[in-house]
């Protein structure tokens, strides 16, 4: 993903849940931004200029909707063993912050993300390439849900990097939007609604939305949520600035984005000690952002009555 960043997966595929553990390998400087009204996260408090905290020690993204918080647990566990957190008289205290998306309505609801996953996530993780698609935190994911899970198409779980100016920026995205992806280079549809539980054309739900149809009861079932990793050295504020610039990258690659239904969230850390300038920081972010968006779409792997976006792109093109 990032020099500075390890990651991991815990993926069930019996059950279709999992979740990913993000660990800077020192203490990161970190911020969130939420966009809807249906984000479920924890730790967000360890984010806050004010606390006293300065720093997080990982960031755990989840299946289980807020069952599947309980990996934040296994994540802390997994540092306290290891000496990493804020330093008290007898052990340290590490600051995990989290967040979740809903994927009770595929595969086996009574399985969701526990200690046990946390803290084999957070073993699990290495430097270097991110294993992408139908895995960790993405398992279960789906999108183009306004008519429902029949009509719905795979989400998954991206990563992408950007480099500008000797600095890094990267993004690992998690995509379980109600809404649809597009490539955000060529605006083109890539996976969404469909017109039928067994059809394989898209219908373009913002169009649908602007033609009148009804939008998406209140269920937290539609959330995209994701980490923004950069070289830059930055503190809590304009990490904060960045991880709201970045959410233009859900703008760019959802459609559409952040409904009131949606629970998206982005976090942002800050791993290196380079100078950038903060407004091309946050054009890189959005840039990274979109673009794994896309790619955990295409990297997703197909179920009975939920196909992948590498079956059907082609034809919506």
């Amino acid at each position: 993903m990032i020099s500075g960043v390890h990651v991991g997966h815990v993926t069930d595929l019996r059950s279709l849940t999992g979740c990913t553990a993000i660990l800077p390998e020192r203490p990161a400087v970190g911020a969130l931004e939420i966009a809807g009204w249906a984000a479920g996260v924890h730790g967000i408090e360890f984010l806050d200029p004010r606390h006293l905290a300065p720093t997080v020690d990982g960031i755990v993204l989840a299946g289980g909707s807020a069952f599947g918080l309980e990996a934040v647990w296994g994540a802390m566990e997994y540092l306290e063993e290891h000496g990493r957190g804020f330093p008290v008289s007898r052990t340290v205290v590490p600051h995990v912050a989290g967040a979740i998306i809903f994927d009770l309505n595929v595969g086996d609801h009574r399985v969701r993300p526990d200690r046990a996953m946390g803290y084999a996530a957070c073993a699990a993780a290495r430097p270097g390439p991110v294993e992408e698609g139908s895995v960790g935190a993405g398992t279960g994911a789906t999108v183009g849900k306004l008519y429902g899970i029949e009509r719905a198409m795979r989400g998954g779980l991206g990563v992408s990097r950007v480099e500008r100016d000797g600095v890094v920026t990267a993004a690992l995205m998690v995509v379980n939007a109600v809404g649809d992806v597009r490539d955000p280079v060529t605006g083109h549809l890539i996976a969404g609604a469909r017109d039928g539980a067994d059809g394989r054309r898209l219908v373009d739900s913002a169009a649908a939305l602007e033609s009148g149809a009804p939008p998406p009861g209140f269920r937290p079932v539609h959330t995209t949520i994701g980490v923004v990793a950069t070289s830059a050295a930055l503190g809590k504020a304009d990490a904060a600035r960045v991880a709201r610039l970045g959410l233009q990258g859900f703008e760019r690659a959802l459609s559409p984005p952040h409904l009131r239904t949606d629970g998206d969230a982005l976090f942002c850390l800050s791993v290196g000690d380079a100078r950038a300038d903060l407004a091309s920081l946050g054009r890189a972010a959005a840039e990274a952002v979109a673009a794994a968006i896309a790619r955990a779409v295409r990297c997703a792997t197909s179920l009975p009555g939920l196909p992948a976006a590498r079956e059907i792109e082609a034809q919506n093109s």
